[in-house]
């Protein structure tokens, strides 16, 4: 499963994908915990937790603005206001999505995300 550097094989990876998305069906009849990794599907990584960050724009800045910088600087950042904001789990773009409020917290509603099989490519 593994390459040399300890990385999954992105070809295996799509393959469990096709096949616990095929099989995700059958969870309530039958059990896919058996010997054979090829019948286990993706279930087991299910409890991974995965660091999700949103990001709102950039910038560089010279050290000596890093220096100045105090309450109520203004950073300008390279996106325009109204532009998706970018999702990234684990630091791989995965979606983008606007801005929206939940309560008292921020959240977003993504309006577009990157393919299954070209966040599996990413992996490595």
């Amino acid at each position: 499963m593994n390459n040399i550097n300890g990385k999954p094989d992105p070809e295996e990876l799509k393959e469990l994908l096709q096949t616990d998305e095929s099989n995700s069906t059958h969870l309530g009849t039958q059990s896919r915990h058996t010997g054979e990794s090829s019948n286990r599907g993706l279930e087991f990584l299910y409890d991974v937790p995965l660091q999700i960050s949103v990001e709102v724009g950039r910038s560089k800045i010279l050290l000596r603005d890093l220096l100045k910088m105090g309450e109520g600087y203004v950073i300008e950042l390279d996106k325009l206001a109204g532009e998706p904001l970018d999702l990234y789990v684990n630091s791989r773009l995965i979606a983008r999505g606007e801005a929206v409020m939940v309560g008292d917290k921020f959240g977003i509603r993504l309006t577009d995300v990157i393919s299954t099989a070209d966040r599996v490519e990413n992996l490595g």
